[in-house]
């Protein structure tokens, strides 16, 4: 069977492209071809400004799977032009389902994949496709020109969109993944694989049938993040003390800003404790990081994108893990922690409350609430009993349910479902 995924940045520090990569590499060990389309952006920012950080890259295989990259083209302008089109979407999707024909067209201005549909309409190396397998719907620029493919050619079309709730009651996030166009896209297609019961029961609020909803979730693979050098790491960067550790883009929605804003108290309280970030630097963060004194910068271990090593000696070497972000549909880096044991801080926001079982296996405080945020670090920095207990029961959850095996199970259960 051969499967084509749309994955608009399949770099390994996406959760999205993570999801991707697990399940195509399985797949190909079972005896299947797996062709991913993507872009030759390496991180989000790049889709609205063409001076981040993109990859060079065009064609090449990992673990048997085969990535094609395809450039962005944008409208000529300034970067802001982006989120400007994606405001004025926002309201004119206030108008309702008529206005979904001319939401898909601005869509598509930019960024915009020409090349990549170019080579859907005239490709013959994807004759045979079997199943089409999109994600991310708020950047559905890249998911329509593949859905009219699939549909053209009746090939079964799942879609994990992702969609990123926000906070309760709050539709700033989740506005911008559902519009008309975005929810009748879902509608359509022959099946939508959701990260939680609770991204799920908000489709079929959307008017997306139940049927058509299937909870997949993420995992990850026990082997692979395990074999952290804790001491290692410490040495390398010169920490002694505590060491709250957040992966992932340092952006706003992330709860980058709140996590370095409650350390900044936790330290005027007389913590010793180190902050350390891993992960691409969105520019606000940069800009708010650089305002900050040279004292409190010597507290703070900024990396940006690090190895898989790097990455796993930072889990073993840390004390906390912190993420109260509001635009996770589900947080595989919660999973990871709780690999090594360690107590993880979430928001009560998107799906992660689906993940995070407060009190049970972490602590979810509201997002953006820096004092409770500081409360909470503060408590499990200083009651290590606590700590541990809650990263225990954490540990014994993903080794019993929540690995990467357990959830393609369930993928490739839904993909012989569509294509029997």
């Amino acid at each position: 069977m051969h499967i084509l995924h749309i994955n608009q940045l399949y770099n390994r520090a996406s959760g999205a492209s993570r999801y991707f990569i697990e399940i195509g590499e399985r797949l190909v060990r079972e005896g299947h071809q797996v062709t991913v389309l993507a872009t030759d952006a390496l991180d989000l920012e790049y889709f609205w400004d063409g001076r981040k950080k993109r990859v060079a890259e065009r064609e090449f295989w990992h673990h048997g799977v085969r990535v094609l990259r395809f450039p962005v083209r944008r409208l000529p302008g300034p970067p802001i032009i982006y989120p400007m089109l994606r405001r004025l979407m926002v309201e004119v999707g206030r108008l309702g389902r008529p206005t979904a024909p001319l939401l898909r067209h601005m869509a598509t201005l930019t960024p915009r994949l020409p090349e990549l549909t170019r080579y859907l309409a005239e490709s013959p190396d994807l004759a045979d496709v079997a199943l089409v397998h999109t994600t991310n719907i708020t950047l559905d620029f890249a998911i329509l020109p593949a859905a009219r493919w699939a549909r053209r050619r009746s090939i079964p079309h799942l879609c994990t969109p992702f969609v990123h709730l926000g906070e309760p009651g709050n539709p700033q996030i989740v506005q911008y993944y559902s519009l008309p166009h975005q929810i009748a896209l879902l509608r359509a297609c022959a099946g939508v694989a959701t990260m939680t019961s609770l991204e799920r029961d908000f489709l079929i609020s959307r008017g997306v049938a139940g049927e058509r909803l299937h909870v997949i979730g993420a995992g990850v693979d026990l082997a692979e993040v395990g074999g952290g050098d804790g001491g290692a790491f410490r040495a390398t960067h010169g920490i002694t003390g505590p060491i709250v550790l957040s992966l992932g883009a340092a952006a706003y929605d992330k709860g980058t800003v709140h996590v370095l804003e409650a350390m900044r108290r936790l330290w005027a309280a007389g913590s010793q404790a180190t902050w350390v970030q891993c992960g691409p630097l969105l520019g606000h963060f940069e800009a708010h990081y650089q305002r900050l004194p040279a004292h409190e910068q010597a507290r703070i271990r900024v990396l940006g994108y690090v190895s898989d090593q790097v990455r796993r000696d930072a889990l073993a070497a840390a004390d906390v893990y912190a993420q109260p972000s509001r635009t996770d549909s589900f947080g595989i880096a919660y999973l990871e922690a709780w690999c090594y044991g360690v107590p993880v801080v979430g928001a009560q926001a998107g799906g992660v409350p689906a993940v995070i079982r407060h009190g049970a296996d972490g602590l979810l405080v509201p997002f953006g609430d820096v004092a409770a945020l500081a409360g909470v670090l503060g408590r499990l920095l200083g009651d290590p009993s606590l700590a541990h207990a809650l990263g225990a029961v954490g540990q014994a959850r993903v080794r019993r349910e929540l690995t990467w095996d357990a959830a393609y199970t369930r993928a490739r259960t839904l993909y012989g479902a569509l294509t029997a």
